[in-house]
């Protein structure tokens, strides 16, 4: 019966970004903190914020408004980092607030509408769900990056943490 019950919904962390919702599937979600002191990095894509050490790790943080063009974020005492495994690395996202934990049944998910997705900059979208009276855009974490950014953060992870042994 469990099984079945999986199969008909999905499990998200759902968030606010530039007063829109999203959701994220909350397998990928290893942990939600407050914002914290973010160490700059030079030479790193516009979007990432820096590393933050994150009990001995150190993590790089992205911006989700840069990421998405949404232009520069304010940190209120509601800011959030969330911390996700992408591509194999974890990866802290800067987001405006974090709202809920959600089972939303795999019925109010749909494929987002064809003139959004022709566009490049869209291919993180995977779909977007209907809760209530809302509209959640749901992302595809392993899009959200470009192949190019993965290695470039996957190489910058290692190194800075290499430094650390």
């Amino acid at each position: 019966m469990e099984d079945k019950k999986q199969n008909t919904e999905e499990q998200l962390v759902v968030f606010s970004l530039a007063g829109e919702t999203y959701g994220v599937d909350i397998s990928v979600v290893h942990e939600i903190i407050r914002m914290q002191a973010i160490t700059k990095v030079p030479r790193t894509p516009h979007f990432v914020e820096g590393v933050i050490n994150l009990r001995g790790r150190i993590v790089p943080v992205i911006d989700l408004h840069k990421r998405f063009n949404l232009g520069d974020s304010e940190e209120t005492q509601h800011s959030r980092i969330i911390v996700v495994e992408v591509a194999g690395v974890t990866v802290g996202m800067i987001v405006d607030s974090v709202s809920e934990v959600l089972r939303l049944p795999t019925s109010n998910i749909e494929p987002p509408p064809p003139v959004i997705t022709n566009s490049i900059d869209s291919a993180y979208l995977r779909a977007v769900g209907k809760w209530q009276e809302q509209l959640i855009i749901l992302l595809d974490l392993e899009k959200v990056l470009y192949e190019n950014e993965k290695k470039e953060l996957q190489q910058s992870h290692f190194e800075l943490n290499s430094n650390l042994a």
